[in-house]
């Protein structure tokens, strides 16, 4: 309190603390001037030596994907009708011939009942025929009318038969369109590698009555840029990793190649299917995946990390230290990979090669001080940072 009541004291204390940071800037500009200048000498570049190694080189390309059945089927009714059961729900897993769903075989039954009918007429009639010792004309008319009938039995029994939507395989169902009451719309059941992974109202007739997908066989489902995909092939060994599942990891192989492109925004892309090795858990259709596949691989091999060669007119360098000095040499490389480059020739293992990265910035002194109004501010008012005051950056840098 004695202190605030004698404002001379406050004034005569700020004054000095004035003259001693006065003094340690200008001690500051003097000795910081040969600092900074050295610093700039250098700024921009920094090198380092790591040795040659053996080991393993891999050149990989990768493309982002998606989750798919491997085994997928499409199946609808054989005749149209009205649905009068469905057996079954999205989650569901089935067997092959299980039945799926019914229609009304009301108006089909009658008509096979029908067709039987005639069929037996039709061979009464050719008895008949045979036993009178009818002529061959007769004969071949009443025969005729036999295989008429027996035709129109084998459609009729078909209709019925479409009534029942039987599993075209084993798996799971990802779709259900339609309900009991609905119109069945009229096709066959098939198999596939498409799914629709989504519920959906349309007309079964377009997407499937019922759609099922066996989801112990999955694969993946990419589109590789068109540089790459030229270095695809058959059989190569991929690694996959999951966007929402970060702890999953599987490997697979590349299945098969698209033959032509899509293009998008002018941009060629290759549909690739990959096949899994084993399916993760938790793993669902649609997930986004990142594919990487290794198309070129050497192994036991001298390597160089790849930020240490510099290829000039198709040929390839490094900086070797020799007797303690940096000297340029010719190498020739093999299988390039995004970490490591394999030297086929040109160097030893345990030689010393030169990393050389370029830096974005200068570097500067941090023991330079600067006073209100040189444009970076200590203290309030120096126009740079924020001190909650003036505008100044009480931490300068």
């Amino acid at each position: 309190m004695r202190l605030w009541r004698q404002p001379t004291l406050l004034i005569n204390a700020a004054l000095a603390v004035l003259a001693v940071a006065g003094g340690i800037w200008g001690y500051q500009i003097v000795k910081g001037e040969g600092t900074a200048a050295a610093a700039a000498g250098t700024a921009g570049q920094r090198t380092r030596y790591v040795a040659v190694t053996q080991g393993t080189v891999s050149q990989t390309v990768s493309a982002s994907g998606s989750v798919a059945s491997a085994s997928t089927a499409t199946a609808n009714f054989g005749t149209a009708g009205t649905v009068t059961e469905i057996l079954v729900k999205v989650g569901d897993v089935v067997t092959k011939g299980q039945t799926l769903a019914k229609v009304d075989p009301t108006t089909v039954q009658a008509q096979l009942d029908t067709a039987y009918a005639n069929l037996n007429a039709a061979k009464a009639a050719l008895t008949r025929a045979n036993s009178a010792g009818a002529d061959a004309a007769t004969i071949a008319s009443a025969s005729a009318q036999v295989t008429s009938a027996q035709a129109a039995v084998t459609t009729a029994q078909a209709a019925v038969n479409g009534t029942v939507l039987a599993a075209p395989i084993a798996g799971t169902v990802t779709v259900v369109n339609g309900a009991v009451g609905s119109s069945s719309g009229s096709g066959s059941s098939n198999g596939g590698n498409g799914q629709n992974n989504s519920n959906s109202s349309s007309s079964s007739s377009s997407s499937g009555f019922i759609q099922l997908a066996d989801l112990t066989k999955m694969q993946i489902n990419a589109g590789f840029a068109e540089a790459d995909a030229t270095k695809l092939k058959a059989g190569q060994t991929a690694n996959i990793t999951w966007s929402a599942l970060t702890s999953a990891r599987a490997t697979g192989k590349v299945a098969t190649i698209a033959p032509t492109a899509t293009t998008q925004n002018n941009v060629n892309t290759y549909a690739v299917v990959i096949s899994l090795d084993s399916v993760p858990t938790g793993v669902r259709i649609g997930q986004s995946t990142t594919a990487v596949v290794t198309i070129a691989e050497a192994a036991n091999v001298l390597r160089v990390p790849t930020a240490a060669v510099r290829t000039v007119g198709g040929q390839h360098f490094v900086q070797v230290v020799v007797n303690g000095q940096p000297q340029q040499r010719a190498v020739e490389v093999g299988v390039q990979g995004s970490q490591f480059v394999e030297i086929t020739s040109g160097l030893t293992a345990g030689e010393q090669v030169a990393i050389t990265t370029t830096t974005s910035s200068t570097t500067t002194n941090p023991n330079q001080f600067q006073f209100p109004g040189g444009g970076g501010g200590v203290f309030p008012g120096g126009g740079g940072g924020n001190n909650n005051g003036g505008g100044g950056n009480r931490g300068g840098n």
